[in-house]
């Protein structure tokens, strides 16, 4: 046992010794023993190259995640935290201490300190922070697509509907301009559109039109929208040099699948998108940890689950590490497995013949050691215990090693109310981004053009109504006219009334006529 103890204090000693700065994650274990002082040392230069933190319930698998965090956040970078469970607020909170705590840093070979890291809340929804949203624009006709899982056909609408806005000026910010274009181009617009842009199929709008119900139904009309969150405000360092970790509060995701995945394939590609090439880096630029990321991956689009892969690939360029925190480590696709350069993996049980086949589906994922079988000790690891595998300044994996993790310094709980409120009213973020702005766009000048359209129609229809009533009203005129004429009674009235007239001008004319006579003959004699 000596000679094997000995043997493995110098691979550790020559495994995690690194030129750069590095965080310390705790202390390597043999057996039982600890071994003090042989430090396991994670180098800050490999941390954009990913990692995971796997483990059961209940293992220590989110304190792990508080520990990297803060120690980031120490040496100057920023995070963003995805916080399901919502038990992440502690960090802004130095930890009050406790005697286990100190039991544990003395096997582990240094003192502990507490200490508290700056952060910032973020929210998707109701909860309290800043509120991260972004327009549909940004995520163009592609990523949108995407999103509602769209076919081939459909996609080529959505590609219509942008193309048609980009041309006529039209504001694309948030679901209710989609739904109003989408309106517009198949009933008052239908006919500019299709001779511009071709056939339009009713009835793939009218699909899109309830995919776009569905994601709204999950809360993505908050999402959607201004003012758009610049990612750049992830990357902030505060006054003393410390990474501002942002906490990102999603208790209420598990029933939301789809608004997660809309926001996660947006930040991705917008970090992607606007985050020059880095090349190599001392540190990274910024670290991202999605807690509980097994809900994602089973819950995830297809849209999702490609746009992960492709950015695990290519972010590493850009100075940004995902890791990704999980229950274990068949939750995560092997194409992306195979991507993540740090492994810390906690305890995992096996109840179930299913759970021995994952154990030993997970001991596959580490370097083969003499030191440990791996299998036996996955369902052996203690609370706060676990495998670390990492990769050297090389880009080499490190020696497989048992840790004895060191506490978070700050605090394992989570905040007040009140110690929470006072973090939002202090917020730079908030005052920014929590304005309700809704300048006019594509729905309301679209609205504009369909009022006019319909009141232009309702003109029409008035004026084409009154021309039929004048019509109409003339020829029952005539038709009663000509009914009285036609009338035997009418015309035997007629005759009488014509007749008793004449007779009594002729008779007038005829008394006059007498007279006239009846002076001249008397004149003349």
């Amino acid at each position: 046992m000596g000679e094997l103890k000995e043997k493995f204090i110098q691979e550790i000693a020559e495994g995690y010794s690194f030129d750069g700065e590095s965080i310390i994650l705790g202390a390597a274990q043999l057996g039982d023993e600890v071994l003090t002082e042989n430090f396991i040392r994670i180098p800050l230069e490999t941390l954009n190259r990913h990692g995971l933190i796997a483990g059961a319930t209940g293992t220590g698998k989110t304190k792990t995640l508080q520990i990297l965090a803060e120690q980031l956040s120490a040496k100057g970078v920023p995070s963003l935290v995805m916080d399901v469970k919502g038990d992440l607020s502690g960090i802004a909170v130095a930890s009050e201490g406790h005697p286990k705590i100190d039991e544990r840093h003395d096997k582990i070979g240094f003192p502990f300190i507490p200490d508290n890291s700056p952060i910032e809340f973020l929210s998707l929804s109701d909860e309290k922070g800043a509120r991260l949203r972004a327009t549909v624009s940004e995520f163009g006709p592609i990523l949108f697509s995407k999103i509602l899982e769209l076919n081939d056909t459909q996609q080529g609408i959505i590609s219509v509907v942008f193309k048609y806005c980009d041309d006529n000026q039209l504001a694309l910010l948030d679901l209710k301009d989609m739904k109003k274009v989408l309106q517009y181009i198949t009933g008052e617009g239908k006919a500019a559109v299709q001779e511009e842009y071709g056939r339009i199929s009713t009835s793939s709008v009218g699909t899109i039109m309830r995919k776009i119900i569905e994601l709204e139904q999950q809360g993505a009309e908050t999402f959607f929208g201004e003012r758009s969150f610049d990612v750049d405000d992830l990357c902030r360092i505060d006054e003393q040099g410390k990474g501002i970790i942002s906490i990102l509060r999603l208790t209420d995701i598990q029933d939301k699948p789809k608004l997660f995945s809309t926001f996660m394939l947006q930040i991705l590609a917008e970090i992607y998108s606007i985050f020059p090439e880095e090349g190599d880096m001392d540190r990274p630029k910024l670290a991202i940890f999605i807690d509980e990321a097994h809900l994602v991956f089973d819950k995830a689009s297809d849209a999702l689950m490609d746009q992960i892969e492709v950015i695990v690939k290519l972010i590493r360029s850009k100075g940004v590490g995902l890791f990704f925190v999980t229950q274990n480590p068949t939750d995560i696709p092997d194409i992306v497995l195979s991507q993540l350069g740090l492994k810390i993996q906690h305890a995992l049980r096996a109840f179930t013949a299913k759970d021995r086949k994952a154990i030993k589906l997970a001991a596959q994922n580490y370097p083969i050691t003499e030191f440990y079988t791996i299998d036996q000790l996955l369902t052996e690891l203690g609370i706060g215990e676990a495998i670390v595998s990492a990769l050297d300044s090389k880009g080499r994996p490190t020696p497989l090693a048992h840790t004895y993790l060191r506490a978070p310094q700050s605090r394992m709980d989570i905040l007040t109310t009140r110690e929470i409120n006072k973090i939002v009213k202090e917020s730079y973020l908030v005052d920014k981004y929590n304005e309700d702005i809704d300048r006019e766009s594509a729905y309301e000048i679209l609205t504009g053009k369909i009022e006019e359209a319909q009141s232009i129609e309702a003109q029409e229809r008035l004026r084409e109504q009154n021309k039929s009533a004048r019509r109409s009203s003339s020829r029952r005129e005539k038709s009663t006219l000509e009914k009285v004429y036609n009338s035997t009674t009418t015309r035997q009235i007629g005759r009488t009334v014509a007749r008793e007239l004449t007779r009594g001008l002729l008779g007038v004319l005829g008394i006059k006529t007498t007279r006239r006579r009846s002076r001249r003959r008397k004149s003349w004699f």
